[in-house]
């Protein structure tokens, strides 16, 4: 059904009638009024002229038996003779200049009303053209944050926050999830404490980080992640469901990702065998896309500062998405000089380490230390001996330049699964991120579209593969 026009449509066009009508008669009674008439003048006319004329010359007024002759128009350059004649013509003229002011000022109104008309016709459309899109938007980021509500409808007990949008989680409520945070179900350890699975009531699952210690820098941390992911929303980037304080620890309530962590299926016992080659790309392309949004769609950007494969988590499709934001900074709020140099030995960028300079690229960096892990399947720092270390960067640099050794170095696993022209391009990708001059390191964006085309369609890609290139494509969950 079409909608109807506005009331202020109606009225303009009943006002803009008239107005046009007065228009278009003006003109026309203004030249009957200039022109003379061929027959002579009414007597009423001539009558009036006589006595006029009578009145100049100070006699009496006396009507003449014979009609008038017919007015002569004068040349422009000959002067008017008669003193009647004159008052005529410049009361004709006086008339004919009031009417055309009329008409002119009629004019400008009419165009005026138009104008605001159409400005106001205008307005309209985009109004209902931004309302259309606000519901479309409304409706993809509900569609998107769907997981969410469920979740957070079945807590026990929720009250509203000053942090926001983020739910606070009573403490008993925790400790019934986590069996009093029993250390069988304890799904990983990290700097300030341990991450708990806990089940709610309903049979709703999540992972709870408990922050033990206090302290200045855990509750600051504490602070810095509630703040950043209450703001934050992106299928890449962990979800935060809740938090919670008491006794003086900090507890932060987040999605579970079933699969764990990046690190965990890497280097823990499975040895990185449940990832395929195609498996390895899309969580890679995961990444990218989710730094992507924190480096150019986050106003300001977020830096995270602390990208490792243990911050990467998997959900049970091996969606991978980023998580541990209690390091992280935005780029305007950088101060080199009070900022304590953070980060994890083997994914820190070399400008950071030395000179305290952080930008983007130190991310770009740390994502391509995750991308020689998974590409080879050994840890981003190992020990030589008791006494040296050697990071994979260093140790790999000189053969990813290097066609013929390039294969054997990647894991054992993968290897010879792939397309060579992939894992070349793979390589030269990880070598430009992992470039000592920050200037020359890519954009994430630019690696971002270098991943696109090596990871299959059904995994988020654009590459269309007739059969799967390994044996353990066919057992992935994707």
């Amino acid at each position: 059904m079409r909608r109807a026009p506005p009331p202020f449509l109606f009225r303009c066009s009943s006002v803009l009638g008239p107005l046009l009508l007065l228009l278009a008669c003006s003109p026309s009674s203004a030249n009957a009024r200039a022109v003379p008439s061929s027959a002579g003048d009414s007597p009423v006319a001539e009558h009036i002229r006589v006595a006029a004329a009578a009145g100049a010359n100070g006699t009496a007024a006396v009507a003449p038996a014979v009609p008038a002759p017919p007015p002569v128009d004068l040349p422009p350059q000959l002067p008017v003779v008669s003193g009647t004649s004159a008052v005529i013509i410049v009361e004709r003229h006086h008339h004919f200049h009031h009417e055309l002011v009329i008409a002119s000022v009629l004019a400008s109104v009419a165009i005026v009303a138009i104008i605001l008309s159409t400005f106001y016709a205008w307005v309209l459309w985009r109004r209902s053209r931004r309302l259309a899109d606000g519901k479309a938007y409304r409706s993809s980021d509900t569609a998107r944050g769907i997981m969410l509500v469920p979740i957070l409808s079945k807590f026990s007990s929720l009250k509203t926050s000053r942090k926001g949008l983020v739910a606070m989680i009573e403490y008993p409520a925790l400790e019934a999830a986590t069996g009093k945070f029993s250390e069988s179900n304890v799904l990983g350890v990290g700097g300030f404490g341990c991450v708990y699975k806990a089940v709610f009531d309903g049979g709703v699952t999540a992972a709870v980080k408990r922050l033990e210690g206090g302290g200045p820098e855990c509750e600051k941390e504490f602070e810095n992640e509630l703040d950043l992911l209450g703001r934050i929303r992106h299928p890449n980037i962990v979800s935060l469901l809740g938090f919670c304080v008491h006794e003086g620890n900090h507890y932060i309530v987040y999605e579970l990702m079933e699969k764990g962590s990046l690190d965990t299926q890497l280097h823990g016992p499975s040895h990185g065998s449940a990832l395929s080659w195609h498996i390895r790309m899309k969580i890679a392309l995961d990444m990218a896309r989710g730094l992507e949004y924190l480096h150019e769609h986050c106003s300001p950007p977020v830096i995270h500062r602390d990208l490792k494969s243990s911050n990467i988590l998997l959900d049970s499709d091996f969606n991978a998405k980023i998580s541990d934001f209690g390091l992280a900074v935005t780029s305007g709020s950088i101060d080199k000089g009070s900022m304590n140099l953070s980060g994890t030995l083997g994914y820190v960028a070399p400008e950071y380490l030395l000179d305290g300079k952080l930008t983007e690229k130190s991310d770009v960096y740390a994502f391509g230390v995750v991308l020689l892990e998974l590409l080879m399947g050994r840890k981003p720092v190992e020990k030589m001996s008791q006494t040296q270390c050697q990071s994979i960067v260093t140790w790999a640099m000189p053969q990813l330049t290097d066609r013929s050794k390039l294969p054997n170095i990647v894991d054992p696993v993968i290897r010879d699964t792939m397309d060579p022209k992939h894992l070349y391009q793979v390589a030269a990708v990880a070598v430009l991120c992992v470039q000592p001059e920050p200037s020359y390191r890519p954009l994430i964006t630019d690696v971002l579209h270098s991943l696109v085309p090596l990871v299959p369609v059904e995994l988020g890609g654009t590459l269309r593969v007739a059969e799967p290139p390994s044996p353990n494509l066919k057992h992935s969950p994707c």
